[in-house]
């Protein structure tokens, strides 16, 4: 059956995305832990279904309020969750652990930020996901979803492509703030995010839905200005601290 609607939901401190058919419901990401509730409400008592029609849940990428939700999503309704095949956990080692505090405080520094109150956001590091899908790959029962890898942010960041409508989710690709486009942070892998950031436009897509904004249209000239801005070189805590010690002005601006 066809795609009803994508509706976006509030979440936490990012908007989380719902594809809804008659008959399935497809989460295009795994929102915050602090999200799990509202999510569930929304199917039950919003949509009046099952917790069961939904199927998928799509992990673009490890960041808390990516990643946060989805394995008690997974419990509460035995959906798939679906995410990058990668060999490696990007929080693996003592390293990868030690990112993973840090991230989580980060949601919490832009969870303040937005006057939201604090919640618990603890997840667990570590992801086995039901399904590994590779670019170009289609969502398993919603093959009208195409799967893009679209690193920078981390080394395994997706982006979800409704081949019909050619409407596209970002995930963290692309951040609007206020009246501005930026990128997110951090960015490790900055030649990889300029290659993502053209993948996209030359999809030319006819709207682009953003974790961290909202369902917007981006025209070339927009992805253009955002190529050109890009981080030339990684934008990580650890390129931060460093440009504060050496007396610079580094920022968090969000996930």
């Amino acid at each position: 059956m066809s795609l009803t609607e994508i509706v976006r939901l509030d979440g936490y401190i990012q908007s989380t995305y719902m594809a809804v058919y008659p008959d399935k419901l497809m989460l295009l990401d795994g929102c915050c832990r602090a999200d799990v509730p509202m999510v569930l409400d929304y199917i039950q008592t919003k949509l009046k279904r099952p917790l069961t029609d939904l199927k998928v849940v799509v992990v673009t990428h490890m960041h808390p309020d990516h990643a946060g939700g989805a394995n008690a999503l997974r419990r509460a309704t035995g959906c798939l969750l679906v995410s990058a095949d990668k060999d490696k956990q990007w929080y693996a080692g003592i390293g990868g652990h030690t990112m993973h505090l840090i991230d989580i405080a980060l949601a919490h520094f832009v969870a303040n930020r937005k006057q939201r109150p604090r919640k618990l956001l603890w997840y667990p590091a570590y992801l086995k996901p039901d399904v590994r899908v590779k670019d170009k790959d289609r969502i398993p029962s919603f093959e009208d979803w195409q799967v893009l890898e679209t690193p920078g942010h981390t080394d395994r960041d997706l982006s979800l492509f409704h081949t019909p409508t050619r409407q596209v989710y970002t995930a963290d690709l692309i951040i609007k703030l206020r009246h501005k486009f930026v990128a997110p942070f951090p960015v490790h892998y900055p030649k990889a995010y300029v290659d993502s950031l053209q993948k996209i436009k030359d999809l030319n897509p006819s709207n682009v839905m953003m974790a961290h904004g909202c369902e917007l249209v981006i025209d070339q000239q927009t992805f253009d200005a955002l190529i050109e801005r890009a981080p030339k070189k990684p934008r990580t805590i650890k390129d931060t601290i460093k440009h504060k010690i050496k007396g610079g002005k580094g920022t968090v601006k969000d996930y």
